[in-house]
């Protein structure tokens, strides 16, 4: 009975990462929200607790499965996904179909379900603009090309997460997009431009709504708008600076008692700060680095077009949404509300992340050798060098041994 196969590399490194961060969310989802649950008469702390442990175990099980699936039908299926998506997100304006909370309309409910089709978007995204320059290579050479199946199907997604609104969704999604456009060759110049454009709208879009304004304005010198729009990043900051070092220890944050809002979702890398220091924020960015270190390293060594765009894309959007999240808990971009992922306390969140880790463990594993390759294309030189080859073997008779009977034997 021979050995199993062991896996590749970045496959184990991408495993042990994603464990390491749901073992340590989980312990950080409790910490951060046991206090306040008791205090407030919420049963016996453990309620956000069981949720996590919940939902991710569902993720955890479509993480399996996805990891097990043959790619090719994932590619099948994904118009069908990409169009759901796009009712879903226009079901969360239909009233008893989409649930409004604090304001904002992106979920929809199905009796004590509930979920939110924006994060489903996110993968669907990807798939889709995979797929589609995989199968138009040279598609990606210029951003006319892109306007219709990749910019088009993108905005339009973006639109009706705006419409939500969900300002920090749309710019993980466009910062994805990006991404994937430079990994498929895309000219800087012209991404330049697309960028120059987007981040204009994304302004214009974020002082157009007074609340989106005060924000934006917060974020500038939050410390002038402490009692009110910049409370929740000055508390951040305050927990984050007492930490220190090494931290006060596990569950001994003040802060979030009261203090920090959402200190369960959005802003757990305070308490983080707070109770494990410098020292337990660095633990956990070397663990979204190794996932950045072995999707990069999966995409470099899938077979064709599609499954190297797949894994790239995938990891730039867990990175991309982990570097939002840091970045507005460490008052270096404005607040957005996007979860920090795999630790967060959330549901549609951790069980759509662990599905896009199931098809960057898939693709790592050599499910890209299942696909129908679609060669990449060859510059101009590497084509002429070809032509030139052939003519020569041509007037020469070709290498010995190689006449009609080598080349009949070479095409069996």
């Amino acid at each position: 009975m021979g050995r199993q196969k062991q896996q590749p590399l970045e496959h184990r490194l991408l495993l042990t990462a994603t464990f390491c961060l749901l073992a340590g969310g989980a312990v950080m989802v409790y910490s951060a929200s046991s206090a306040r649950t008791l205090l407030q008469g919420q049963g016996d702390g453990t309620s956000y607790l069981v949720k996590y442990v919940t939902y991710g175990a569902i993720g955890l099980v479509g993480m399996y499965l996805v990891s097990r699936l043959n790619l090719e039908l994932i590619r099948r299926y994904t118009g069908a996904l990409l169009i759901a998506s796009f009712v879903m997100l226009v079901l969360v304006k239909v009233p008893g179909v989409g649930v409004r909370v604090n304001g904002a309309h992106r979920w929809l409910g199905f009796g004590p379900l509930q979920f939110q089709p924006s994060e489903i978007m996110k993968i669907a995204l990807v798939l889709h603009i995979s797929g589609v320059v995989a199968n138009r290579p040279k598609i990606a050479r210029s951003i006319r090309t892109l306007t219709g199946p990749v910019i088009g199907v993108s905005a339009a997604a973006v639109l009706l997460i705006a419409m939500q609104p969900d300002l920090g969704t749309d710019l993980v999604i466009c910062a994805t997009v990006a991404a994937m456009m430079i990994a498929a060759g895309l000219p800087m110049r012209q991404l330049g431009l697309a960028f120059g454009v987007g981040a204009t709208l994304v302004m214009l879009f974020a002082i157009l709504e007074p609340y989106r304004r005060a924000r934006l304005t917060s974020f500038l010198n939050p410390w002038d708008h402490a009692a009110g729009a910049g409370f929740q990043a000055v508390q951040g900051q305050i927990a984050i600076g007492s930490g220190g070092l090494f931290g006060h220890g596990l569950g001994a944050s003040i802060q979030k008692i009261f203090y920090v809002p959402e200190a369960h979702t959005d802003f757990i890398l305070a308490v983080i700060g707070e109770e494990l220091g410098l020292a337990g924020i660095l633990a956990l960015l070397s663990l979204y680095g190794i996932i950045g270190y072995a999707g990069l390293r999966t995409a470099r060594n899938a077979v064709g077009i599609y499954s190297k765009l797949l894994a790239g894309g995938l990891t730039s959007l867990i990175l991309c949404q982990a570097t939002l999240n840091v970045y507005a808990v460490l008052g270096l971009a404005p607040l957005t509300g996007v979860p920090l992922p795999f630790i967060s306390s959330g549901s549609t969140s951790l069980i759509v992340l662990l599905g896009a880790m199931g098809l960057l463990l898939n693709v790592a594993a050599g499910g890209s050798t299942q696909l129908r390759v679609v060669p990449e294309p060859r510059s101009r030189e590497s084509r002429d060098r070809a032509t030139e080859d052939r003519h020569r073997g041509r007037g020469h008779g070709g290498p010995r041994g190689t006449g009609h009977s080598g080349r009949r034997r070479a095409a069996s």
